[in-house]
């Protein structure tokens, strides 16, 4: 599995449109090709900093098949007026640690 975060920096006073957008676009990333989730995360120091999570099965499924389609351009829609910079995008794994304490 790959986590993908995207941090979003938001236009002042667009919070909230910001986050409606996200509510709306939920469907396309739940349609997409090895889509295994999604959550929205807002950063409490900074309230117009929001990370994306999104759960794909491989980076594939994300780079290429989400990226490259209709619904990746609707997502922009829905958003990206709000976006006051371009979003920030990593990739990570989970690192098995061993059993925990």
């Amino acid at each position: 599995m790959i986590i993908e975060i995207a941090e979003l920096r938001i236009k002042a006073g667009e919070e909230a449109a910001f986050e409606g957008g996200v509510a709306k676009a939920v469907p396309l990333f739940q349609r997409a090709k090895g889509c295994q989730g999604v959550a929205l995360h807002q950063v409490i120091e900074t309230p117009g900093v929001y990370r994306l999570v999104v759960r794909w099965e491989t980076l594939d499924n994300h780079m290429v098949d989400f990226r490259n389609s209709e619904d990746f351009q609707l997502w922009r829609g829905l958003v990206g007026a709000t976006f006051a910079a371009p979003p920030v995008v990593t990739h990570e794994r989970v690192v098995d640690l061993g059993p925990s304490i």
